[in-house]
């Protein structure tokens, strides 16, 4: 990958990310183990240590933000206390402008990973899947059409939780096209068909066989969904087995390049802010999946959802390149 890496870095920097979609508290429990239950056959965990991060789409805008763009961040939480952490903990994230309405009858997402010796051993999830009610509705256009004014991209960050519905995509799909700023989607299954002429639609191979069936060729179904669904660009995320990029009636597979692989948790998240950086400052869409399949791959030597950040970036092309 033959790229200048100090002139990539400073485009970064001049390039502005609008986020919309679902975001989420994290929290983290960690602990040890050391016996199994005498009630039930679940290992017993001691606690160490609590701690919480911005979690969905205000991951994503992390991973911009580690990179060095400007980002702003638009989505619901409700009128809870967790709802109220997820801001206070945005607030220390110095650099990433964020628009979080609140919503009463909705319940603010967490996700309660439990993590002892390195490895998960459960998740716990307390959330809504309601759609937005009309008000809220309305209050989202607006901050949708005070934002994008001063974007070059918008990415679409659905975790099926209710920001993302039937009412609001296709109003900031045709707000994008009158304004012609590219959008970059990570789908959940039910609202494919109305993310049509899309810059980027980056769906997960589970995701994808689910709605188009299990058709064992991969590369005809892939370019037959692309173009009928008019996307410019096609990537299937397939875990450890890479990525497939579809464009201009072309499929190029990209390997995983992960030198060791602790959690997968946060991996698309920084794959799409990756791309979509690379992609604005005008590289070529298979370096941007290049570089954003490299990205991932350093994250998931983590444990618990990291973003990437100019130096880890830095450290795995260097890896791989040097």
């Amino acid at each position: 990958m033959n790229i200048n890496l100090k002139d990539r870095l400073n485009q970064y920097s001049e390039k502005h990310v609008l986020v919309i979609g679902d975001v989420m508290l994290d929290k983290y429990i960690w602990g040890s183990v050391d016996r199994i239950s005498p009630e039930a056959p679940v290992p017993v965990v001691h606690v160490d240590q609590t701690n919480y991060h911005s979690g969905g789409a205000a991951n994503v805008a992390r991973n911009i933000h580690g990179l060095g763009g400007q980002v702003t961040l638009i989505g619901l939480v409700g009128d809870d206390q967790h709802g109220e952490l997820l801001k206070s903990i945005l607030e220390e994230d110095e650099g990433i402008e964020f628009k979080l309405l609140s919503e009463d009858s909705r319940q603010t997402t967490v996700k309660t990973r439990i993590i002892a010796q390195g490895q998960h051993v459960a998740r716990l999830d307390w959330e809504s899947h309601s759609n937005l009610n009309n008000s809220t509705l309305k209050l989202l256009k607006n901050k949708i059409s005070e934002s994008i004014e001063d974007v070059d991209a918008i990415i679409l960050q659905d975790y099926d939780k209710g920001v993302l519905t039937q009412d609001l995509i296709p109003w900031i799909m045709e707000q994008s096209r009158s304004k012609s700023i590219p959008v970059y989607v990570d789908p959940k299954k039910k609202n494919f068909s109305l993310f049509s002429s899309a810059r980027l639609f980056k769906p997960n191979l589970s995701e994808f066989v689910t709605r188009n069936g299990n058709d064992p060729d991969l590369i005809s179904a892939g370019t037959l969904f692309r173009s009928s669904n008019n996307f410019e660009i096609l990537m299937v995320t397939r875990g450890k087995d890479g990525m497939s990029l579809f464009l201009d009636n072309n499929h190029v597979h990209i390997p995983t390049k992960a030198r060791a692989v602790h959690d997968v948790s946060g991996a698309g998240d920084t794959v799409i802010a990756t791309f979509t950086l690379n992609d604005i400052c005008n590289a070529d869409p298979i370096e941007s999946a290049g570089l954003s399949n490299l990205a991932a791959g350093r994250v998931c030597e983590e444990v618990g959802v990291v973003p990437i950040t100019i130096d880890s970036l830095t450290d795995i092309i260097n890896h791989h390149f040097d």
